[in-house]
């Protein structure tokens, strides 16, 4: 039996050009033509003359690949490294540039938000219209309508335009048309981010129902590695562009995470506009230590406008990346909170390294509108600083070596 997914040599090139100054408008273009009619000329002809340099960036480059009927294929990687581009060759939104694909089955994608959906056709119309791409007869979407809707949770909705449905709304309801509809293979990015924790549960539960009991194949793109070692059997890192490894889910995983552990990070420092918000722009996030070896975690931010709801603060992996806790500035009674006003900000919090074990940990930058949106959500590895917990746990004869676990707390007994 041939492989349900077979890429061979597969690329993809995308030519980037460097526009020198801000943007520019039409009437800007039309202008510059007039006045300079003899300059603009000379451009164009050195575009079509070939004589103008652009830039060449392969996204994917010289994968090749093959998945079998049934499996369940996570595929990680750092951003940019090409993860969401295959799977967008995969569902033939854009072609390669070398190399070829052999799909053998019907395929289903779960991309970005609102793709695969016509925002004019209702959610009725539009979960008719997917099972009619996926060769689906009328009479068997109708027998999968009412468990679509049920699962989706939208059915008060179901007859307004999808245009009009919040992020989280969309969501729902194209990952319940991709699961219930059945095609051969699922094509699942980071989109579920965007659902809140309750529902990305119920997502990954039907993931796992689909393949266990149906025998589905999923591709599975996440920064997520809880959902990426309890769902995938396999496991792709991409890195540049290419395969780096390939192989069981759990090597895989440490492979990528020890990637991040080796750079030892101390800081990250915001070089550019990344986490671009209308509240709070994280600039620096650091580790300090005081003369007692007590670790504190810093973060230096603007913060551009004061709001109801803004909780900022970090989560604490371990080197398996197993969740231990979330931590923000709003944990204790209200009164207790460090002032946050405009302009500059410094937040400071103390890391409870004392019922820690020792080993390596990495420390994730959390932020967001309490209950709102995320301003820098969780299952992101960046910004990530890294600790290497090192030292003695007590005084007693018995304890003298690292015990089992992820904490180490010494706790006093009493008669």
């Amino acid at each position: 039996m041939p492989p349900i997914i077979e890429i061979k040599n597969l690329g993809k090139k995308y030519n980037i050009t460097h526009q020198q100054g801000g943007y520019i408008a039409l009437r800007d273009v039309i202008t510059n033509v007039f006045k300079n009619p003899f300059r603009f000329a000379k451009s164009k002809a050195k575009q079509i003359a070939g004589l103008e340099k652009k830039e060449i960036f392969w996204a994917l480059n010289d994968i090749n690949l093959t998945v079998e009927s049934g499996e369940v294929v996570g595929i990680i990687g750092r951003n940019g490294a090409g993860k969401s581009t295959l799977l967008k060759i995969l569902s033939q939104i854009t072609p390669p540039t070398t190399g070829e694909v052999i799909i053998n089955g019907t395929l289903g994608s779960l991309l970005e938000v609102g793709t695969g959906f016509h925002p004019e056709l209702s959610g009725r119309e539009n979960i008719m219209l997917n099972g009619a791409i996926l060769g689906m007869s009328k009479k068997e979407i109708i027998k999968k309508f009412d468990a679509i809707v049920e699962f989706a949770g939208i059915a008060k909705f179901l007859d307004t335009p999808v245009k009009y449905y919040s992020s989280g709304m969309y969501v729902r309801l194209a990952f319940s048309v991709a699961a219930h509809l059945e095609p051969d293979i699922l094509l699942v990015d980071e989109v579920l981010a965007v659902g809140d924790a309750e529902f990305q549960k119920k997502c990954l539960g039907k993931m796992g129902e689909i393949t266990k009991k149906e025998g589905r194949t999923i591709l599975f793109v996440s920064h997520n590695m809880e959902a990426i070692q309890r769902l995938c059997e396999k496991c792709i890192l991409l890195e540049n562009g290419i395969i780096a490894t390939t192989g069981i889910t759990e090597d895989v995983v440490k492979t990528y995470t020890s990637s991040f552990n080796n750079q030892e990070l101390g800081e990250w420092i915001n070089k550019g506009d990344e986490f671009k918000n209308d509240y709070f722009k994280p600039e620096k996030f650091f580790i300090t230590k005081d003369e007692k070896n007590n670790l504190f975690v810093n973060i230096e931010a603007e913060v551009k406008k004061i709001v109801s709801g803004l909780t900022v603060g970090y989560a604490i992996y371990s080197e398996d990346n197993i969740l231990l806790y979330w931590s923000y500035q709003t944990d204790t009674s209200e009164d207790e909170w460090p002032i946050i006003k405009n302009g500059k900000c410094f937040l400071k919090s103390k890391i409870p390294a004392e019922i820690l074990n020792n080993g390596i940990f990495r420390i994730q930058l959390l932020g967001g509108l309490h209950h709102k949106e995320w301003l820098f959500p969780p299952n992101k590895f960046y910004p990530m600083l890294t600790i290497n917990l090192s030292r003695n746990f007590s005084k007693s004869p018995y304890w003298t070596e690292k015990r089992p676990g992820l904490l180490a707390p010494k706790i006093k007994w009493t008669n």
